[in-house]
């Protein structure tokens, strides 16, 4: 870090200041976006009740006076279907290696399941040195006294934290665990930052978690979002250009919707919530395309951003 980074960010910092990386990972759908969320006060990843939703590395970047930590919401942990799932495991094994925490959230409403054997898996193979703190979610659907050893006994871990992402209880505990065992360093972000994404990649995530909540089966797994032109045309209102991808006609017919209703109603909503994104009006245009078989097409993946780091085109 350069001496003037230093000077802007880490001025008055305590000698005992502390930051780092912590991986947040889990299987689909146990909570790591709600509790990234709360953690921050503010929403910066989409949360949805349909697994698979996070699909690239967000970071949220938490600061108080004696620490900075910068929090990794991967896509949840699985086994790969195609080339997307394969893109979604590299990121989240990736963030693995690299975190000084690792922060592996259970949803302890049900047993574990197969997947959680999978990831217990993955993180003794990938974890090196980096301590794993078991998050104990959805706590707040279960008895105080409910027997959660199948859960603690799933991988060694240096402590398992009863919380609840949604209502918030045992997320200040929590955080004060994962300061503790950050290592001395500084603070790498201006304190009120929240987040390294630019408002494309939010206007895009936006669109794609209004398709999500208004269609079943297949198709919001189906859909990848193109920012074509995102431009500020005044203080007041903000253009945005924005073409949907599917893999069949089929799909594109079921996101059109009958007369148009069913685009037009994502329209409406993700208009509003990009409106709060933005402080200001919003003209939409969207736009829905058949790319046929994007999810296990390399030059496809690779065009809407989504980048092996072994990749392989033929």
């Amino acid at each position: 870090m350069s001496n003037d980074l230093d000077d802007i960010f880490n001025d008055d910092l305590p000698p005992d200041h502390r930051s780092g990386f912590v991986a947040v990972v889990g299987r689909p759908n146990v909570g790591k976006s709600t509790l990234i969320n709360r953690i921050l006060g503010q929403k910066i990843a989409i949360v949805t009740n349909k697994p698979q939703t996070t699909r690239k590395r967000q970071l949220g970047i938490y600061t108080q006076d004696n620490g900075q930590v910068m929090f990794i919401d991967t896509p949840g942990l699985h086994r790969p279907h195609h080339k997307l799932g394969e893109y979604m495991i590299e990121v989240a094994e990736y963030a693995i290696k690299d975190a000084d925490i690792i922060l592996w959230v259970l949803d302890v409403s049900t047993p574990p399941q197969e997947s959680d054997m999978y990831i217990a898996d993955t993180l003794m193979r990938l974890r090196d040195d980096a301590p794993v703190i078991l998050v104990l979610n959805k706590s707040d659907l279960i008895g105080q006294n409910a027997d959660l050893t199948a859960h603690t006994n799933l991988i060694p871990h240096l402590q398992a934290m009863r919380v609840s992402a949604m209502t918030g209880a045992g997320v200040d505990d929590l955080l004060n665990i994962v300061i503790e065992h950050m290592p001395l360093g500084p603070r790498y972000y201006p304190a009120d930052q929240v987040s390294e994404v630019n408002m494309r990649f939010i206007a895009a995530e936006i669109i794609r978690e209004r398709i999500i909540e208004n269609t079943e089966q297949e198709i919001p797994y189906s859909v990848a979002i193109e920012i074509e032109e995102y431009k500020e045309r005044s203080d007041d209102l903000t253009y945005i250009n924005a073409t949907i991808y599917v893999e069949r006609e089929s799909q594109k017919g079921i996101l059109v919707g009958k007369n148009g209703n069913m685009i037009k109603q994502i329209g409406v909503e993700a208009r509003q919530a990009l409106s709060e994104a933005t402080g200001t009006r919003i003209y939409l245009d969207l736009h829905v395309k058949v790319l046929k078989d994007w999810r296990s097409n390399i030059p496809l993946l690779r065009r809407l951003g989504y980048r092996l780091s072994r990749e392989d085109d033929n």
